[in-house]
């Protein structure tokens, strides 16, 4: 099941994006104050919860942003890595849409961890296809 942090300081709104969130995804909303990096889900914040937030992002492509047309604070968000933004007066589907997205990035990236925890790629040497000193036996070759 998917989890999403929901960090906007708007109730209503916020209530909107969990109404919407459980009628279109089975997925675990969570309302907080202060979203939690360290979790394995998606993040979607607004400008005053992403100013919290510790920088560098680790995994910044599970963030989606909620925030208002502002040149600095999107070259801002852009520095951070975040590739979902969108704005409080988009529809509440471009929303759910970035989010989704969003949850594929974060389930993508688990994956991918896990089958680099499962896969050593260091040290790792592979056999050659044939040996290098090959030491051949007395051989007679047929010529006519």
């Amino acid at each position: 099941m998917q989890s999403v942090q929901l960090s906007i300081g708007d109730g209503e709104y916020t209530a909107a994006v969990r109404e919407a969130l459980a009628h279109n995804c089975a997925w675990h909303v969570e309302s907080v104050e202060r979203p939690d990096p360290s979790q394995h889900c998606v993040l979607v914040l607004d400008e005053a919860a992403f100013a919290r937030l510790p920088l560098p992002l680790e995994n910044p492509e599970r963030v989606v942003l909620i925030t208002r047309k502002d040149p600095q604070f999107l070259a801002q968000a852009w520095e951070a890595g975040i590739v979902s933004v969108v704005s409080a007066e988009d529809p509440l589907n471009t929303v759910l849409l970035a989010i989704m997205a969003a949850a594929l990035r974060v389930a993508k990236s688990h994956t991918a961890a896990l089958a680099g925890a499962l896969s050593p790629s260091h040290g790792v040497s592979s056999a050659p296809i044939a040996p290098q000193n090959r030491t051949c036996g007395s051989k007679r070759c047929k010529s006519q």
